[in-house]
């Protein structure tokens, strides 16, 4: 393969990588996780970056204590903040699939659901 080769090769997976990180970008601005506690009383929507959004009461909150509401808004932010980070881990596949940088958001996304912050 001479150089110019290479450098043409070159360019043209490049530009396929560029257009993969343009679509998953596209797909991560867009992207947002929703999860309701066991109880069904809250329910949680959380940002790509795990933000949130929106958090909504059903009529069984009113049962509730404060302390078990507390507990069921963090059961369902982290839920929606696990289901978010899996779809971003599928946005970015296309593009770091394959790697180390996949395995490191696997591994993460998977340590981030076993674990339970209130507790």
């Amino acid at each position: 393969m001479s150089g110019s080769e290479w450098l043409q090769d070159w360019e043209q997976r490049a530009a396929r990588l560029g257009a993969k990180a343009r679509q998953a970008r596209d797909t991560l601005a867009g992207l947002t996780g929703t999860a309701s506690s066991a109880s069904g009383a809250v329910t949680v929507t959380v940002n790509s970056a795990g933000v949130l959004e929106g958090v909504v009461f059903s009529e069984r909150a009113e049962e509730l204590s404060r302390p078990k509401l507390a507990e069921a808004v963090l059961e369902a932010a982290r839920q929606a903040h696990t289901a978010a980070a899996h779809s971003a881990t599928e946005a970015l596949r296309p593009v770091i699939g394959g790697t180390a940088a996949e395995r490191y958001l696997a591994e993460h996304v998977a340590a981030g659901a076993e674990r339970e912050p209130w507790r």
